[in-house]
């Protein structure tokens, strides 16, 4: 777990308290974890605009907004075709949101990294987890 720096005192408006203690019972988390949760997604969309973030509250993921793929899938496409303008030539993704996703994995690396290696789980330890999901093999379908 990660350390927690010093506390520090704000204040807002009555409406904001409001929609952040909705957001607290909706999430069974409390106000100071919404509001820094909150705080970091916004801090990191103004570092990187043209990022979002989505998924529920205990797998909210970076995507890269105007496309269908989470940053994780971008990275992943690249190291498998090798460079930017092969993907743009060979995909439906823009040179900038490529770009936009490498930028943000590359500060975000640890994050991006185990979402990738969530993705590459192999077969029987995805067998051992969910028992009881079926695989085919492509002659099978």
């Amino acid at each position: 777990m990660a350390a927690k720096s010093k506390p520090f005192s704000i204040r807002i408006s009555p409406a904001t308290e409001e929609l952040i203690a909705a957001e607290a019972r909706r999430t069974h988390r409390s106000k100071g974890a919404v509001v820094e949760g909150l705080a970091e997604e916004a801090l990191r969309t103004r570092i990187f605009p043209g990022i979002a973030f989505r998924g529920e509250d205990w797998d909210r993921r970076p995507w890269v907004i105007g496309t269908a793929f989470d940053v994780w899938q971008v990275v992943d496409a690249y190291r498998d075709v090798g460079s930017v303008e092969a993907m743009v030539a060979e995909g439906n993704l823009s040179e900038r949101a490529i770009r936009l996703a490498l930028a943000y994995a590359e500060r975000f690396a640890e994050e991006i990294e185990e979402a990738i290696a969530q993705n590459h789980r192999p077969l029987a330890q995805l067998q051992g987890e969910y028992p009881f999901i079926e695989t085919y093999s492509p002659a099978e379908k």
